[in-house]
């Protein structure tokens, strides 16, 4: 009777823990994704500058290529209404206006710096303030719209 119960409990933690999974093909879940790859590129970039990785000015040029096409992705999983999931806050969708203002800044910002890497062979000197700016411009965005 006791291993029943037991074996039960494990049941119900099992299928609650279950529901704070996102739908990878929702909106938030398509986001997040979105979001996750910008993270994953901007920390091996972030190295190169910072001496955590070898610096290559192909791979950091090929990251801004890939950084800035992923940061123009994410604002059109921001459903009209949100999710009770989401890390946003509620500004997003009271304040769109704004929130639209830094997802333009962020673009002009990947923009800025593939461009720049195109331009010539980056060095990490040539090349870390443009960085400073996109990681600058993301954290401006975090600290009005995220939920931490």
């Amino acid at each position: 009777m006791k291993g029943l119960f037991s074996g039960a409990l494990v049941a119900v933690a099992l299928t609650l823990a279950g529901c704070d999974r996102v739908d990878p093909d929702s909106p938030l879940g398509q986001r997040k994704a979105i979001f996750q790859e910008m993270l994953e590129v901007k920390e091996d970039m972030g190295g190169m500058l910072r001496g955590r990785l070898a610096f290559s000015a192909e791979a950091f040029a090929s990251g801004a290529v890939r950084l800035d096409d992923v940061s123009r992705q994410p604002w059109q999983h921001y459903p009209e209404v949100r999710e009770a999931q989401s890390d946003a806050r509620d500004e997003v969708w009271q304040r769109q206006e704004r929130f639209t203002e830094l997802a333009r800044e962020l673009e002009a910002t990947t923009a800025a710096l593939r461009e720049l890497t195109q331009a010539q062979r980056p060095a990490p000197r040539v090349v870390a303030p443009a960085f400073q700016r996109v990681e600058d411009s993301c954290e401006r965005c975090h600290q009005e719209f995220r939920v931490y």
